[in-house]
């Protein structure tokens, strides 16, 4: 491959599994040895410009691929380390997973990471490496460019031509896959190249916020933050069934609209009890790209009354993981209350 006279370091590859990996076997896909091989093999096919334009690069496969289906916030957590412990010796990382779940681990990567100083864009393929019509290869030079842009301090989603901050992705259906309902792309390729927005400029950092938070997730992997959407008829007693459950310490309420609910008391009470237990409970819209901003309607109301803090416009992986972010952490409940109404990685 081509030297970068940009960089002393190359950019790490780290391929976690996932569908850009597999090969076809008699019973269908399958993980495939010697993807490093493979790779290099594959991307020796670009054009010369292509070439041109890539970083130096290792390549490492994880001793423990994720499942992308499968992923819990044990293996966020495992992710978050092995970056950080790779992260001097390398310009930047590229992490190859399944897209199943990648944006979840995106944006458990931009809390554990805070405070980067280089590029981590992840990336993955709807179809295999090598496969005809696979999006795999034009995928990983387009996050490789990305990844050897100094400018990028950041936890990033390259995939289908574009560059979207992780901690603001979607997955949606189509070939593009991912998406950013309430944040412009951070850059996107332009002929052979990767151009990056600069007005949007790395995520803004409070000046107290951690950095590189590595902490045990432990208790979110063995359920201790639980997922409620709302449906017409929902009643008190399943709410409480979660909510009352000692080892649940945490809950994403997936509302209506901007922020409504029913007016049953009980229900509310049920809500009430968890936060008054010092259990962190947010909301967000079921709404696609929607908002939340409770107490703006009377049914809204109750949740704030009961402790339930706004998510604002932030997607269900970004509050989801920052609810399992801060309860790992060794903050009291005022704190933890908090950080999650703050902007660490710029998620709202």
């Amino acid at each position: 491959m081509p030297s970068s006279t940009s960089f002393e370091r190359p950019v790490l590859i780290l391929y976690v599994g996932g569908t850009i990996g597999m090969v076809e076997t008699s019973r269908g896909l399958a993980p495939g040895a010697d993807f490093s091989h493979r790779l290099r093999t594959a991307l020796a096919t670009l054009s010369p410009a292509c070439l041109a334009s890539l970083p130096d690069f290792v390549v490492r496969e994880s001793a423990h691929p994720i499942d992308s289906s499968s992923a819990t916030p044990h293996d966020w957590q495992r992710l978050g380390s092995e970056i950080a412990a790779a992260l001097p010796e390398h310009a930047g990382v590229v992490v190859l997973h399944g897209t199943d779940t990648l944006t979840w681990s995106a944006s458990s990567l931009a809390f554990q990471l805070q405070g980067l100083d280089r590029p981590v864009v992840v990336t993955g393929a709807m179809h295999p490496l090598g496969m005809d019509g696979s999006d795999a290869l034009h995928n990983v030079a387009l996050a490789l460019r990305f990844a050897a842009k100094p400018a990028l301090q950041e936890v990033a989603v390259a995939f289908g031509g574009r560059l979207l901050r992780g901690v603001r992705s979607r997955k949606m259906a189509g070939r593009e896959a991912f998406a950013s309902p309430h944040y412009p792309l951070l850059g996107e390729q332009i002929g052979d190249d990767a151009v990056l927005f600069p007005t949007q400029g790395p995520s803004t950092l409070p000046p107290d916020a951690g950095r590189f938070e590595l902490a045990d997730y432990a208790a979110a992997a063995a359920g201790s933050v639980v997922r409620i959407a709302l449906w017409p008829g929902i009643q008190p007693w399943h709410v409480a069934a979660w909510l009352d459950d000692r080892r649940v310490q945490g809950a994403l309420l997936e509302v209506w609209g901007g922020g409504n609910a029913p007016e049953e008391p009980r229900l509310l009470d049920a809500l009430a009890r968890a936060s008054n237990d010092g259990k962190l409970l947010a909301a967000i819209s079921q709404c696609p790209a929607g908002s939340v901003a409770l107490g703006r309607y009377a049914a809204g109301m109750g949740l704030a009354e009961a402790g339930v803090l706004s998510g604002d416009a932030m997607t269900p992986e970004a509050a989801y993981t920052k609810l399992v972010h801060l309860l790992a952490m060794p903050l009291d409940d005022g704190e933890r209350r908090r950080r999650f109404l703050t902007s660490l990685a710029g998620e709202r």
